[in-house]
């Protein structure tokens, strides 16, 4: 198996278990435990590993309501953007913001308790952001899918 396979493989078992022992994974991957490990690090400081994390149940911690907000800014000089910025990396329910090709600057995905607390959100903080002309609310009425499993086949 040539590095890539090795590494492939590495990060398919690391998408599924992070939290994996290293003796484990070069079980699963048919290699010795401390080159599997360099592999590991070296991905690591390379940026292809970015960290690990715990996948949450939102729901179960009372996040009842997923928003998709589309975010259109004002159409002046990029003076607002990076404290537009700023704002959206400071607030926790935003889990997610994406600058956009197309009709919209931003879409943020935003979590929060309930439909009150959804309003309070837009209305009081992401309406005041700098640079925000207008924003428009999406609701998630259940997730079909929710992997951050990236497909191995397109990682060349």
């Amino acid at each position: 198996m040539n590095d890539d396979k090795w590494e492939e493989a590495i990060l398919r078992y690391l998408q599924q278990d992070g939290r994996m022992s290293n003796v484990e994974l070069a079980e699963k991957i048919g290699l010795s435990e401390s080159p599997t490990l360099r592999r590991v690090k070296q991905m690591e400081a390379d940026g292809r590993i970015e960290g690990y994390a715990a996948i949450v149940d939102q729901r179960k911690l009372g996040l009842e309501v997923t928003a998709y907000v589309l975010v259109i800014m004002e159409k002046q000089p990029d003076t607002n953007t990076e404290e537009f910025h700023a704002c959206v990396q400071i607030e926790p329910h935003i889990m997610e913001c994406h600058a956009m090709s197309g009709a919209h600057d931003y879409l943020m995905k935003v979590v929060a308790k309930n439909m009150d607390h959804f309003s309070e959100l837009c209305m009081e903080k992401i309406l005041k952001f700098p640079g925000v002309q207008h924003v428009e609310s999406n609701f998630s009425l259940r997730a079909i899918k929710n992997s951050r499993v990236l497909p191995s086949e397109s990682w060349r």
